[in-house]
C-alpha cells in the first residue's frame, strides 16, 4: 500500500472537468525578466519575420518562479516550414547574444519546429500537449486553439516520456565526451531534470494531477515508489544545483535510468517511434 501524496494536484493543476490547466502567463513574468522577454520577442521577429508563425515562453520565467542569475530563458519558435541548419544556427546566435546582454538569465534554450509538425497526429500527445499546456504565447499565432484538451492519463504519460531507453543510449555516448567540470554539470542538470519528470509522469495518472515543480514531482513519485524515493529526490536537487561528479552520471545510466525505463514500459508502454 502506498502513502497518500503530500499534495492533491487536482486543486491547482486540473480544471473542474479534470483537464490539465495551462500553466504560465506573461503577467506572471517577474519584473527583472521583463526586458529579456521584450528583447527576445523583438529579436525573434527580426531574425525570422513572416517565416515565423509564432513563439512561446516556457519554464520558470512565465511561471513566475525564475531566479535572477540562475534561471534560463526557454523559448519555442514555430516556423511555416521545416527549420534548416541555418535556422538552428540563427537561434543559437540569438541565444548567445541574449545571454551576453542580460545577466539576469543563465543562458537561453530555444526549441525550433515547423507548424505542421506541432499539429501532426504523431505529436498531438507530446509536442502538441507541451504547447497547449506548458507554453505561454509570446508573439504570433497560438496553436493551442487547434489542439485538444488533455487529461493526466496513461496515453499522455506514454507519449511524453515513454522513450527513456533512447535517451539513455544518447547519454551514454555523451558522458565520455563531457571532459570538463562545466560540461558535466550541464549534463547532470539536464539528465536529472529528465529523470525526475519521467519518474513523475510514471505515476501521474494515479496521482491524477500535474506539476512542473521538480521537488514536488519527486515527492509525488516517492509516495508510489518509496524504494527509489531518495534517488529521485537527489535528482530533483541536482536539477537545480548540479555538480560535475561523474559518479552521478554513471548511477543515472547504470541504475536509476534503466530501472525507470523498464518500469515505464511495463506500466505505460513505449512511445510511438519518430522518423
Amino acid at each position: 500500500m502506498v502513502s497518500t501524496p503530500l499534495h492533491d494536484g487536482r486543486g491547482r493543476s486540473l480544471d473542474s472537468q479534470g483537464y490539465i490547466r495551462r500553466e504560465g502567463a506573461l503577467g506572471l513574468v517577474p519584473e527583472a525578466f521583463g526586458p529579456v522577454v521584450d528583447a527576445a520577442r523583438a529579436r525573434l521577429l527580426g531574425v525570422f519575420g513572416t517565416r515565423m508563425t509564432g513563439a512561446y515562453l516556457y519554464g520558470s520565467i512565465p511561471r513566475g518562479t525564475a531566479r535572477v542569475g540562475r534561471s534560463d530563458l526557454d523559448l519555442l519558435v514555430v516556423l511555416r516550414e521545416e527549420p534548416t541548419e541555418a535556422d538552428h544556427g540563427d537561434v543559437r546566435a540569438l541565444g548567445e547574444a541574449l545571454g551576453e546582454d542580460f545577466r539576469q538569465i543563465d543562458g537561453v534554450g530555444t526549441l525550433l519546429f515547423s507548424r505542421a509538425r506541432l499539429l501532426s497526429d504523431l505529436e498531438t500527445y507530446d509536442l502538441g500537449w507541451f504547447v497547449a499546456c506548458l507554453c505561454t504565447s509570446l508573439v504570433g499565432e497560438d496553436l493551442a486553439r487547434y489542439l485538444p484538451r488533455y487529461r493526466p492519463d496513461s496515453r499522455l504519460a506514454r507519449e511524453t516520456n515513454g522513450d527513456l531507453a533512447l535517451h539513455l543510449e544518447r547519454w551514454r555516448t555523451r558522458i565520455p565526451e563531457a571532459v570538463t567540470e562545466e560540461a558535466r554539470r550541464t549534463l547532470v542538470r539536464g539528465v536529472s531534470r529528465h529523470l525526475v519528470r519521467t519518474g513523475f509522469t510514471l505515476v501521474m495518472p494515479r496521482w491524477n494531477g500535474w506539476t512542473s515543480d521538480l521537488a514536488e514531482m519527486a515527492e509525488v513519485f516517492a509516495a508510489y515508489y518509496p524504494e527509489r524515493a531518495d534517488q529521485l529526490r537527489a535528482a530533483a536537487v541536482l536539477g537545480h544545483e548540479p555538480n560535475g561528479d561523474p559518479a552521478v552520471l554513471r548511477s543515472y545510466v547504470d541504475d536509476l535510468g534503466p530501472w525507470l525505463a523498464e518500469e515505464y514500459a511495463r506500466v505505460h508502454g513505449v512511445k510511438a517511434p519518430r522518423p
